[in-house]
């Protein structure tokens, strides 16, 4: 462990301060601080909160439902994520759907989705479009293509999102943010200024147990300044500029919009949505589906700990009738789910 690491190490293991509420939105980082055992090295006035960092944990209950609808009443070919087959919905999940003859097809890339549809002329095939400022590109490009080579078979049902807004939401969850990683690496850094100007303060990391601890030692001592902050501590993978190629593509084919977050609820300008140039490749106009909330269980308190409000372990359904082989709640679904995590490595 070299000095600065040490150094860092000790401003985290001997924080004596005020009590600090420090939250991680990448679920990367919610496996990694799990894994490597950051959380026991803490002092108790330290509380890492494991947010809305993971794709699958805040799909909404309504969007599984409009999936399910797709496979077993529209008779299509559902495109996805493999984690997102075990997502529960308001009456069960796309893997109890495939039970009951649904087609389900798992891609490892949106554009995986694009090429099923090219050799399956004969199927309508639509792609489950999920995540943050990472995937939403491949969506895009998916779509494009489509449109591009009048692929009329193929489709997709949008539910990706972007976190800018979501920081806003959840201001007063948090004295300060572990900024994700690979999402900033889209995005660049200057949201994360314009956040400061709105009073939120945060630092991006990379996801090494030393690149964390640096992390969290910065946020300690910028805390005790009283003023917003932010930091790149990733700045060898991190620029200053993101990727505006990336973020061309996404302006290309998909806009801002209001967007549900499961256990979380709407925040405004949050999500995406298909452009009306590409709204013949948008499987909710293909379709007519319409809008729905969805009926999570209510006994999950899933929202309450993507909000900080409870630890994983403190959900009455966690490690009985919720657990990684049988589950109810979607933070239990995903490796990079904090119940799933603590679940593997606290229990």
């Amino acid at each position: 462990m070299n000095e600065q690491v040490l150094k860092a190490k000790q401003i985290v293991e001997n924080y004596d301060g005020r009590p600090l509420r420090i939250m991680e939105v990448c679920g990367t980082h919610t496996h990694e601080i799990f894994r490597l055992g950051i959380r026991q090295m803490l002092p108790e006035n330290i509380h890492l909160i494991s947010g809305p960092g993971c794709p699958v944990c805040v799909t909404p209950v309504g969007y599984i439902d409009q999936a399910i609808d797709l496979a077993l009443n529209h008779h299509c070919t559902i495109c996805t994520f493999g984690d997102l087959i075990r997502v529960p919905g308001s009456d069960m999940s796309l893997q109890q759907a495939r039970a009951k003859g649904a087609k389900i097809v798992m891609i490892y890339s949106p554009t995986d989705a694009f090429t099923y549809a090219q050799s399956h002329l004969d199927e309508d095939v639509v792609l489950l479009a999920v995540g943050f400022e990472t995937t939403t590109p491949a969506s895009c490009m998916a779509i494009r293509d489509a449109k591009k080579n009048n692929l009329t078979n193929f489709s997709a049902l949008v539910a990706n999102k972007t976190m800018d807004n979501a920081y806003l939401a959840l201001k007063d969850s948090a004295d300060a943010f572990l900024y994700p990683g690979h999402v900033s690496t889209i995005t660049g850094c200057q949201i994360y200024r314009d956040l400061c100007e709105e009073g939120i303060s945060g630092v991006v990391t990379g996801f090494t147990g030393p690149e964390i601890l640096t992390a969290l030692a910065v946020i300690i001592k910028k805390l005790e300044k009283g003023q917003p902050f932010f930091m790149n501590c990733y700045p060898r993978v991190v620029r200053d500029e993101g990727s505006p190629s990336a973020r061309k593509i996404i302006a290309s084919v998909m806009e801002p919009c209001d967007s549900i977050w499961r256990g979380i609820g709407n925040i405004p300008g949050s999500g995406l949505q298909i452009k009306a140039a590409y709204q013949d490749f948008d499987a909710r106009k293909k379709y007519g589906l319409e809008n729905t909330q969805g009926h999570p269980n209510p006994a999950c308190r899933c929202g309450d700990i993507l909000r900080g409000d409870c630890m994983p372990n403190e959900c009455p359904l966690f490690g009985k009738v919720c657990t990684p082989e049988h589950t109810v709640g979607a933070c239990m679904v995903s490796n990079e789910g904090s119940c799933s995590a603590f679940y593997k490595y606290m229990e």
